[in-house]
């Protein structure tokens, strides 16, 4: 767009490297300055070595995707340089000289599959296949290359500290790269020192030998790399109200404002973030209003973890739990006996790529319809989806809200592609953060209590463990109003109705806003849920700004019940609708045909373990627009 500023940074390495760390001091310098940004980082399902990388955008205007390609990337790897040199076209390369001389054969944590294609790739351009290759590739796409010598830096840092030590310090080649390409961007080297200083704010001595490092880099750029053909100016300070969160912030925020006081977990990618992040932070509260600490517990195993979660929401604290694919399979059995039990609690559900273990540490939205059925027989659930990292700190508030009100268990829906950003986004606001218990009994009970009475609503007065006079019954099997087990045919048929009946007053009550949300206008309409908001709002930007017609979007957040008569009216006047998801079937596709009697007309679909960026998403709306996308599109960019 014309006079918007936006860059996308690519760095790669090791597992275990620093790009993680390095990613952070980038994107907190550019947050500093006034810019916006979105990062997502891939990186491979072991602990140490094998390919990691990640990818921020900074923009004047809002980002909320990442975008096909990078305009500057610096490798400290020679895997990073073999993988990603195409990605980056006409813009700039910074890499460690190092490896110059390096095969495709010596990088032994490369796929054979992904390595037989690069290598054949190469060959076939009459190039080596090596490094010597790629940076020819690259420079014959227009890319500016540059190879720095990472160790001579560290080896001027060792004399200038007075410390050889320091010469085989390679894990300060983050810092090194990171400052290269952040002096080349014109970056200003005090943000990057202050930025330095913030990753490093628990370890001073560290930090200062960072920022010796980062300005020895930037004089090395000054004579080896230069400036690079996309630039990022100061833009002023940091952008009032924001701030510069992880993906998992929202939910573990979220949490403390909800007042949840009991949370479980067994460690499982990529949700265990969360639950550490609370155990960093259990007598955080919220000031002045509510005070106190979050109980966390790291369990033997999932089924634990469900279970003791129950048992504090039977005890009357709002619990929870969080978990990923795997995690959410074993809790499937407990998931029922907190249905007939009518227990409030919250599962968060960080999906990705499966089945099986799968991709443990890829992204997918592959859980929905296993979310939406899990548990043998019937009993009622509300599935929710967040979108965005600010949204999920919100609505984790509503899920406790909604699992005490509708005494239902409720999963909330997340994602390894939430999990995995940094982004500057509005800062979260508690005071509009508000709590319903719904009918919890904290005091004597009334004669004749029966914790699960049929009649009204069909929602009963529920009580915490020791309340006076409230004795009550909970088992895994069938029961009366006072919870004794009974196989009585007539009794069964009235509980059924009574527990599904909350489903139907979910939808009644629930405000259409909190189920699905309108953006933008057209006779095409997209339907998609959870992290392809981002992508979507970007790429219908994208569109437009091409000179393509305006689409609508639908983000439907309550997926089950599925609020069908409020997306019909969302829908109205649309010709063309897209179902676009990060999964193989079309999960949501398969909901809406189901409650609306109708199929969506397109698939967009991305299912090889990697987010969507907003680059391809744009592409496959525009065939659609133009008539010439097929029923299925499949989205395949990323490494």
């Amino acid at each position: 767009m014309a006079g918007r500023v936006d860059v996308s940074w690519l760095v790669g390495g090791p597992q275990g490297s620093g790009v993680e760390s390095a990613a952070g001091i980038f994107s907190g310098a550019c947050a500093s300055m006034g810019y916006h940004v979105f990062g997502k980082r891939e990186f491979y399902s072991n602990i140490k070595g094998e390919h990691s990388y990640f990818v921020v955008r900074a923009s004047s205007g809002e980002v909320r995707s990442n975008v096909s390609g990078a305009d500057i990337m610096v490798a400290y790897d020679t895997e990073t340089m073999l993988r990603h040199h195409a990605d980056v076209r006409g813009g700039t390369i910074i890499y460690d000289s190092g490896m110059q001389k390096a095969m495709i054969s010596d990088v032994a944590t490369m796929d054979r599959d992904y390595a037989a294609r690069l290598g054949a790739e190469l060959a076939g351009a009459g190039r080596p296949e090596g490094v010597e290759g790629a940076v020819a590739a690259a420079r014959g796409a227009g890319t500016a290359v540059h190879a720095v010598s990472f160790r001579a830096i560290l080896s001027s840092l060792a004399e200038e500290a007075g410390n050889p030590r320091l010469r085989g310090m390679t894990r300060m080649f983050n810092v090194i790269g990171a400052s290269l390409s952040m002096a080349a961007l014109g970056i200003p080297e005090e943000a990057t020192r202050a930025a330095i200083r913030r990753a490093f704010a628990a370890k001073p001595e560290v930090a200062r030998l960072n920022e010796m490092a980062a300005s020895r880099a930037y004089s090395a750029a000054r004579s080896e790399v230069g400036r690079a053909r996309a630039t990022l100016a100061p833009r002023g300070g940091p952008r009032e109200g924001t701030m510069l969160a992880q993906g998992y912030h929202g939910t573990a925020i979220g949490k403390i404002a909800a007042g949840c006081r009991f949370q479980s977990y067994y460690p499982i990618t990529p949700a265990s973030d969360e639950s550490v992040y609370l155990e960093s932070h259990v007598e955080l509260g919220v000031a002045g209003s509510r005070p106190g600490s979050t109980l966390v517990v790291q369990c033997e195993d999932e089924i634990s973890a469900i279970g003791m979660a129950i048992g504090s929401s039977i005890a009357g604290a709002r619990s929870s739990t969080c978990t990923s694919g795997p995690g959410f399979s074993l809790m499937a059995e407990c998931l029922g006996w907190a249905g007939i039990n009518e227990v409030p609690l919250v599962i968060t559900l960080y999906q990705r790529s499966g089945p099986a273990t799968g991709l443990p540490t890829r992204h997918g939205q592959d859980d929905l319809l296993f979310a939406v059925h899990a548990g043998h027989g019937e009993f009622p659930r509300i599935v929710y989806a967040s979108g965005d990292v600010e949204e999920s700190f919100y609505d984790t508030a509503r899920c406790f809200n909604y699992a005490d009100v509708y005494q239902v268990p409720v999963i909330h829906m997340m994602d390894k592609y939430l999990a995995s950003t940094i982004l500057t986004c509005r800062r979260f606001e508690a005071s509009r953060v508000s709590i319903d218990r719904g009918r919890l009994l904290t005091r004597r009970a009334g004669e004749g209590y029966r914790r699960f009475a049929l009649g009204g609503d069909g929602i009963s007065e529920r009580a915490r463990l020791g309340v006076e006079g409230a004795e009550f019954w909970c088992t895994g099997d069938e029961h009366d109003e006072a919870g004794h087990i009974t196989e009585d045919p007539v009794v069964r048929a009235e509980m059924m109705r009574k527990r599904l009946s909350r489903e139907g007053l979910a939808l009644r009550a629930i405000p259409d806003a909190e189920q699905a949300t309108l953006y933008g206008s057209g006779e095409i309409a997209i339907v998609s849920w959870g992290s392809t908001k981002g992508p979507i709002l970007d790429a219908l930007e994208e569109v437009r700004a091409g000179g393509g017609p305006e689409m609508r979007f639908v983000q439907v957040k309550m997926l089950h019940p599925f609020p069908a008569s409020y997306v019909a009216h969302l829908l109205e006047g649309a010709t063309t609708i897209v179902d676009v998801e990060s999964n193989y079937t079309g999960q949501l596709g398969a909901l809406f045909a189901r409650s609306m009697g109708r199929e969506p007309d397109h698939y967009i679909l991305k299912y090889t373990g990697r987010a969507m960026t907003s680059t391809e998403l744009a592409g496959a709306l525009r065939r659609v627009a133009g008539g010439t996308a097929g029923r299925r599109e499949v989205l395949t960019y990323g490494a």
